[in-house]
């Protein structure tokens, strides 16, 4: 069975690397500044004692305050799992940095985040809509979208 890593004690390591970079934390996730995400995502994946190397998902949740994308991250190796958060809160011109040279798996999965609610990937090496056409008005599972 594959263990979940404590979001406290992962939180801790991401401090003490690059400090002011966690914003909270739970049993076995933490959030982080949408400015950390790209070093905190490549400590998690190339630190030998966590080997984050697999992405099982990245998904995003519209609080209508603000978007929060969630990657669901496991070891192979040391069989255990994390799951990395964070946040955008501009509803107009979402951005965040693409994971995708960190995680090849993230390609088509930030393309459906982009697709359905709108976040824009910086450096995704194909950013275009992946489900419906170009042109289309808005992005449908945002809780604004009529």
């Amino acid at each position: 069975m594959t263990v979940a890593l404590s979001g406290k004690e992962i939180a801790r390591q991401l401090e003490e690397k690059f400090p002011g970079s966690t914003v909270q934390t739970d049993e076995s996730s933490a959030l982080v500044q949408d400015k950390s995400l790209l070093q905190t995502a490549d400590f998690l994946k190339n630190s030998p004692e966590l080997g984050l190397n697999y992405l099982n998902f990245v998904t995003a949740v519209d609080y209508f305050d603000y978007f929060e994308v969630v990657y669901r991250i496991s070891s192979l190796e040391h069989n255990h799992w994390f799951t990395l958060k964070t946040r955008v809160y501009d509803r107009e011109d979402p951005v965040l940095p693409s994971v995708v040279g960190i995680w090849k798996g993230a390609d088509f999965q930030e393309r459906e985040i982009y697709d359905l609610m709108g976040i824009k990937f910086e450096n995704h090496p194909n950013m275009k809509r992946i489900f419906l056409w170009d042109g289309f008005p808005g992005h449908p599972l945002r809780k604004d979208y009529l």
